[in-house]
């Protein structure tokens, strides 16, 4: 049971709310807050204490007197905690107060919901996932409300709570406030929050504030009073409002200035409001500006005249900073009654003149909430207020707490993939609000995912057709395209052994038939097939073995008809009597390959080329792999013959070492007088005393050549002689 004076205390704080209330919402209208308020204390007979009726009534009180809120705010704000306890369902609020009542209390239980443990770390996220995730503008008021209220308690709660909320207001209300134009409600979180988490700061500025105060004072009523008097003998009428600025925005000064509180530059601001016709506005606000300036000096740099061109939000005034007593500067405003209202009831254009906000959807929010505010029981609520919600995204949670951004209608496995491409290509499912769920399932705004990985799972073709970002549609073509060559080179290799065992050599024409043969787009669908067991290696090889069957045959009749159209090409013939050719034919054409220069004593071979007859290849040369791989059957024998004659073959030598005089011709003298070799052409370059020098020579053999290189070795300051392999 509950004591008198607790009964008192309920009661005491109902009627405060009451009397805040009826200036403005109708007498009809307080029936439903009373049903709320009996309600509300009925369900919580048992914990009727703060947080309870007492703590809901306080936040009524400020949504109403503080915000301007009406009736179904006001019965909402009743009942939210009640909801969150479980005493009560939506269904039941339905029932019993209405379906806006129910959308509002659903909304506010949902944005408590949100977490914002990380909420520092992407605040941008979070703001514009709370303005999205609520359907009625209303539930940000009322959460306001209750913030401003959890602010004024800050001491009294746990510190968990002090943290989490502090933590929230500076990163999420107070922006908020500044988006939605609540300049008083903004203002006092900002003072509430530096109060509480920079207190020897803000007590430290308060204390030098305090201590100047009656100084303060009789500085503004001596700087007002000539300005009074020569508006007054002018016969204008007028209000002036002197004060000195908040302790969060002249600590913000210090900051950006990096100055003591002394040394900032302008602590006071007076607001002067005229009355004036609407015809008259522009010319009497210039004309108390000429006063003022007549009487203080002015700072022309400090000059703001938004009367002759007004902020886009409407925002007209005269802003200017003088010089008043003891040459302390004064920022003084200068406006009329009308821009003055239009200034107070549009805060959040007053705030975004200073760059805050651009955002297509502020000037809806600000309507809404300038209706709300102004007219709190004209507006049909019936129907939700609606928030114009931005369609471009949705804020979906990690488990820790992190936002991550997607486009409306993504799915799980787009939000895998937001995580992580590992993740995304083993997603196998998900826990969406502690729920199982199928990676196809779409996600809605707000919802936390746990992904499900499963090492055995891959991505699949099938993923493209439902998967919405970009992101994860480029990863999943990527991995389908890394495991299809990953079972190619399976497949290459199965080939490759294959065809060494049936003795056939692996060349790029042998798998343009296979590819040809199977109507396949390319030699990777080839080996993936082959990798997939959808091809029978049988039937590859009895395709091959007789394709080979029939070139076999040929091989031989092609080469005799090159050799005899011997007479028929324009072949260069060598030294006919130097090489054997096929180990039974002599005396035939041939030419020696420029890209490796064969000599004699080198290793060769001797490629049959279709109408261009033999050319001489070495092993070595860097075209005889390619050769040898792609027409192996084109390959002939060749051996260097025995004999007495005298031959010259060209080949081309690499000569390093110190630069110094008479190098170049000790190179010579070894090369043309001690060795007899002729020289067809030499190159040297020369850098930081080094030289190196590329000689065209002719030798008889391989012998002679390395003769040679070892006595250019042998010269002092010679690094290294060597032969050029192409």
């Amino acid at each position: 049971m509950l004591s008198n004076d607790e009964i008192k205390a309920i009661e005491l704080k109902y009627n405060e709310l009451l009397k805040s209330c009826k200036p403005f919402i109708q007498e009809d209208k307080l029936a439903s807050i009373q049903h709320a308020f009996d309600y509300a204390v009925k369900v919580q007979k048992d914990e009727i204490s703060d947080p309870g009726i007492v703590h809901a009534l306080s936040i009524a009180k400020i949504a109403t007197e503080e915000i301007g809120l009406g009736s179904k705010s006001i019965t909402a704000t009743l009942l939210h905690n009640i909801m969150d306890s479980g005493h009560i369902t939506q269904d039941h609020i339905k029932q019993e107060f209405g379906k806006t009542v129910a959308v509002l209390v659903d909304g506010y239980s949902r944005l408590s919901q949100m977490p914002t443990d990380r909420i520092s770390l992407q605040s941008e996220k979070f703001r514009q996932l709370f303005l999205t995730l609520i359907d009625d503008i209303r539930v940000i008021l009322i959460k306001l409300a209750h913030r401003v209220y959890d602010m004024r308690i800050i001491d009294q709660l746990p510190e968990e709570k002090q943290i989490r909320f502090t933590n929230e207001v500076v990163h999420l209300y107070i922006p908020i406030a500044h988006r939605l134009g609540l300049y008083r409600v903004k203002s006092e979180l900002e003072d509430l929050y530096m109060k509480f988490a920079h207190q020897d700061i803000y007590g430290s500025i308060q204390e030098k504030l305090n201590v100047t105060r009656s100084k303060r004072t009789v500085f503004i009523e001596e700087f007002k009073k000539p300005i009074e008097d020569e508006l007054m003998r002018n016969k204008i009428y007028f209000d002036i409002k002197g004060r000195p600025k908040s302790i969060p925005s002249i600590w913000d000064k210090m900051k950006r200035q990096d100055v003591e509180l002394e040394q900032v530059y302008d602590l006071f601001a007076i607001r002067i409001i005229l009355d004036s016709k609407p015809e008259n506005e522009k010319a009497v606000c210039w004309k108390v500006y000429s006063i003022v300036t007549n009487i203080y000096p002015p700072n022309p740099k400090r000059l703001r005249d938004w009367i002759s061109s007004p902020k886009a939000s409407g925002y007209e005034s005269l802003h200017t900073t003088v010089q008043g007593p003891n040459d302390k500067w004064v920022e003084i405003q200068i406006r009329t009654r009308r821009m003055d209202e239009i200034a107070e009831k549009g805060q959040a254009a007053h705030w975004r003149y200073k760059g805050f906000d651009h955002k297509k959807d502020t000037d809806i929010w600000l309507a809404q909430v300038r209706d709300i505010l102004e007219y709190p029981e004209q507006i049909k609520f019936d129907d939700p207020i609606n928030i114009e919600k931005k369609a471009d995204k949705i804020f979906i949670y990690t488990p820790d707490g992190d936002l991550k951004e997607l486009p409306p209608g993504s799915t799980v496995l787009d939000f895998a993939y937001e995580v992580h491409t590992r993740v995304g290509d083993t997603c196998n499912g998900a826990k969406v609000n502690n729920q199982a769920m199928p990676i196809r399932h779409v996600l809605k705004n707000g919802d936390k995912v746990e992904i499900i990985t499963s090492k055995t799972q891959k991505p699949k073709q099938d993923w493209l057709k439902f998967v919405k970002t970009t992101k994860a549609r480029n990863k999943i073509k990527r991995a389908l395209k890394e495991d299809k060559f990953k079972e190619a080179e399976t497949g290459n290799e199965i080939l490759r052994r294959k065809l060494k065992n049936w003795k056939l050599q692996f060349t790029d024409e042998l798998i343009g038939r296979l590819v040809k043969h199977y109507k396949l787009s390319s030699s990777i669908d080839l080996y993936g097939m082959i990798a997939e067991e959808r091809l029978d290696l049988n039937e590859i090889k009895k395709f091959l073995l007789k394709k080979n069957e029939g070139q076999s045959k040929t091989k031989l009749a092609e080469v005799k008809r090159v050799l005899e159209a011997k007479e028929k090409t324009s072949i260069r013939k060598i030294e006919p009597d130097a090489l054997v050719i096929d180990d039974k034919l002599d005396k035939v054409n041939y030419k020696l390959g420029r890209c490796c220069n064969p000599i004699a004593g080198d290793k060769v071979f001797g490629f049959v080329t279709i109408g261009k007859g033999i050319t001489i290849h070495r092993v070595n040369c860097p075209n005889a792999k390619r050769l040898l791989e792609n027409y192996g059957y084109r390959k002939i024998r060749v051996t260097w013959k025995a004999t007495d004659q005298s031959l010259a073959y060209q080949t081309t030598i690499k000569v390093t070492g110190q630069d110094k005089m008479g190098m170049l011709e000790e190179i010579t003298n070894v090369i043309s007088k001690d060795l007899r070799v002729n020289m067809n052409s030499i190159k040297v370059e020369s850098r930081d005393g080094v030289f190196l020098g590329f000689i065209k020579i002719q030798v008889n053999d391989s012998k002679h050549l390395d003769e040679l290189l070892h006595k250019l070795s042998k010269i002092k300051g010679v690094n290294r002689a060597s032969r050029i392999e192409t």
